[in-house]
């Protein structure tokens, strides 16, 4: 699209995100071509009085990206603009997909050192809510930003690292999109290596006994809790020497379409419709996945397909309470006439030194809960909030949550010197929207 379209702004249409569940109608949608016509539309927006605000794929549930001022499509700014193998980094437009990104690498040899679970949105996207993956040594993927660079409100490209305006930094690589608009990232990446992913089944009981056992003896632990049952399943990714063996077509047909998309999909229409059915599809859904051990390049054992939709909530943690925490919810879920047919995840990650970051300063761990498309979800993600918020629970960003500006200044140690900066880079609120309002004050 060029600087004419990016001027003028193509007809406004509805925006929905993945889910569904947050609409906005802005005035214009630009669709910058380049970095110049990025700042073109910035300052154009300044000066007509609108709010910026870029969009990656939609996958965050929150109304992060919403806007009914000037709505960025970053997807023309994409593709590795430059590969450092000395220095061990990759340079790489904002809206490039994670997916692309993730091939990219492969084909050159490189990784990422960490990953989260899905890779459809945008490394800009990803990287503004702090999605994360599992990791007890590795973090989020915004922990593994070396540099990036942003257009602020006055239309200006900032570039920042360690060395280059180092406050900002500390502070955009979890930025929620307050403090401009990221148009490229700098990665830490390393040469390609092999996981071998171990999945199993394994009571609730016995695998919340043995967390920190797991979480110690693994790179990477996470499990599934299906609620209504006693039954997890568990996922232990761990390096190994290779050579790459994947799953077998049939075996990952079944486990990754079948199961976990074709009759999962199935079964949650069924209990949409007749919510009494779910605990007994829950007991069945948990013992039909088996134990399974594979080995392949990074990108294809981290993530995996996810078509079914739901709404989601997930809270980080200090790692030593979510074992507790976990408790409750399911005290919760068994007291309750709740019928919850999506498994509870639980990851967990390192201390980063990331202002916003839901590891900032701390060892984490995450309890994620979902709700099928269309589903009441209100009575179960408050009632689970309540139990998170009671041990110091930071909101995932993108997430599902009703939090405000007031609670996180007090769960966010370094949460002031995040909104000072905002102050200065952004004081008329160019990037502003009703949720940034909530979460960060007016």
């Amino acid at each position: 699209m060029g600087t004419a379209t990016a001027r003028n702004g193509s007809t406004a249409t509805a925006w929905r995100n993945w889910a569904g569940n947050v609409t906005a109608t802005p005035t214009r949608v630009v669709t910058p071509a380049s970095v110049g016509e990025l700042q073109e539309a910035v300052r154009r927006a300044a000066e007509d009085g609108l709010r910026v605000k870029a969009v990656g794929t939609g996958h965050s549930f929150t109304a992060a990206a919403a806007t009914d001022g000037v709505l960025v499509r970053p997807q023309a700014l994409a593709g590795i603009r430059s590969l450092d193998r000395a220095a061990g980094t990759v340079t790489v437009a904002a809206g490039t997909a994670l997916k692309d990104l993730n091939r990219a690498l492969a084909a050159e040899g490189l990784s990422l050192t960490n990953m989260g679970d899905i890779m459809e949105q945008t490394v800009s996207g990803a990287t503004s809510t702090g999605t994360h993956g599992t990791g007890r040594d590795s973090a989020s993927i915004a922990a593994q930003i070396r540099a990036l660079e942003l257009v602020t409100a006055d239309g200006e490209l900032l570039t920042c690292s360690e060395k280059e305006n180092p406050e900002v930094f500390a502070a955009a690589r979890v930025g929620i999109g307050a403090l401009g608009i990221v148009t490229a990232i700098t990665f830490a990446v390393e040469p390609l290596f092999f996981l071998t992913a171990r999945e199993e089944p394994m009571g609730f009981d016995r695998v919340t006994a043995e967390f920190e056992e797991h979480f110690a003896e693994n790179e990477h632990f996470e499990f599934y809790w299906f609620p209504h049952t006693g039954n997890c399943n568990t996922k232990r990714n761990n390096r190994s020497q290779g050579p790459a063996a994947p799953p077998g077509p049939v075996s990952a047909w079944v486990e990754d379409e079948l199961l976990s998309n074709g009759l999962f999909q199935a079964v949650n229409t069924l209990g949409r419709a007749v919510p009494a059915t779910i605990p007994s599809i829950a007991r069945v859904a948990s013992r039909a996945l088996s134990a399974r051990t594979y080995t392949d390049i990074p990108y294809k054992v981290f993530t995996s397909p996810r078509r079914v939709r739901f709404v989601e909530m997930e809270y980080a943690l200090p790692r030593e309470a979510v074992v507790e925490a976990l408790r409750e919810l399911r005290a919760m879920v068994d007291r309750s006439g709740l019928r919850i047919s999506f498994p509870v995840e639980v990851r967990t990650a390192p201390a980063d030194d990331i202002a916003l970051s839901t590891a900032s300063g701390r060892d984490t761990a995450y309890i994620a809960v979902h709700m099928y498309k269309g589903t009441p979800y209100q009575a179960y993600f408050t009632a689970a909030e309540h139990i998170f918020t009671g041990h110091g629970g930071r909101p995932h960003w993108g997430k599902v949550h009703t939090r405000d500006a007031e609670y996180l200044s007090r769960i966010y140690p370094r949460f002031g010197e995040f909104t000072a900066l905002r102050d200065r880079l952004d004081p008329d609120r160019v990037f502003g929207n009703d949720y940034l309002r909530r979460v960060l004050g007016a």
